[in-house]
């Protein structure tokens, strides 16, 4: 079988289930496992995301509002890798590629080979893990997956439960203000986090600085979508120019991390268990595996 996969964290799953040697085809985000990057890249964004925040969340919605494409679709490299399955996702019309817009592109692809997941929970995770096993003949190799991703899960869980339980904000997005949605807040409860804001198994929505000054969290988590570690460093002078920041006891305390959104905390593959384990780790200071403190995170600096 021939793969495009249109989604990072479907990369992810073809791979964790054997089948990495029938990926044909990438999106402009997959990147883990490292080697996928050889892959010849069948997307890209239709605009510059380099771009501050508030001009990418402008951008977005204006592109929403008229109809126009949030994502390039390269139909020509597509029929030329011939591919018998293209992976997107349904969940979100914004965070990367959906059948849609495959359909809309004009691709030649049969609609029949074209998978479309969705995820908004960690079940709904693991249900993308099967439909992606029971679509490539790997059933047995998808349970043996899952069930290693809950005994990881559960792993955090002991290795936290007995500990203080901090009260937590983690934020998707910083200009607007985005809480964590999601199965991002599973992943806090599991690490025994007391989370003050979000959206469990929803999307995300934005809302008002008054409601992060109100919740006070102890811990501030800054994971922007889509963002690496160095790239949502860059938010820092956005949140600080808020004028009610500094009287956040997570600021004064020094307890702000900046973390990988892109790799962890958004992506509904084969990283949510290690997100789990940053998370305890930021928390309670517990190494689940090796340490990822200045390697997928870092506190905040003065």
């Amino acid at each position: 079988m021939r793969i495009v996969s249109l989604l990072a964290s479907a990369t992810e799953i073809v791979c964790a289930l054997g089948a990495g040697d029938s990926l044909v085809g990438r999106s402009h985000e997959c990147d883990n496992p490292p080697w996928v990057r050889s892959l010849p890249a069948c997307s890209e964004p239709a605009f510059d995301i380099s771009r501050p925040s508030g001009e990418i969340d402008a951008e977005v919605k204006r592109r929403l509002r008229a109809g126009e494409p949030l994502y390039r679709i390269h139909t020509d490299l597509i029929r030329q890798l011939a591919p018998d399955l293209v992976i997107a996702q349904s969940h979100c019309e914004v965070c990367a590629v959906t059948p849609g817009d495959v359909e809309r592109s004009g691709c030649e692809t049969p609609i029949g080979t074209v998978l479309g997941l969705t995820a908004g929970s960690l079940d709904g995770i693991f249900e993308s893990i099967a439909t992606i096993g029971r679509a490539l003949g790997k059933e047995e190799a998808a349970c043996s997956v899952i069930e290693g991703e809950r005994r990881r899960l559960e792993a955090v869980r002991a290795k936290t439960s007995t500990r203080l339980r901090p009260s937590v904000v983690t934020l998707e997005w910083a200009d607007p203000i985005f809480p964590m949605g999601n199965w991002g807040p599973e992943l806090v409860e599991i690490a025994h986090g007391d989370l003050r804001l979000g959206n469990p198994n929803q999307h995300s929505a934005p809302i008002s600085g008054d409601a992060v000054r109100a919740a006070d969290p102890e811990y501030l988590i800054v994971a922007p979508c889509g963002f690496g570690l160095d790239r949502a460093c860059e938010e820092k002078p956005v949140l600080e120019a808020l004028p009610w920041w500094r009287e956040l006891q997570a600021v004064r305390n020094g307890r702000v991390a900046f973390a990988d959104g892109n790799l962890f905390f958004n992506r509904s593959g084969m990283t949510i268990s290690r997100t789990a384990e940053i998370l305890g780790e930021i928390l309670h200071g517990v190494v689940s595996e090796t340490p990822a403190e200045n390697i997928h995170w870092r506190w905040m600096a003065d």
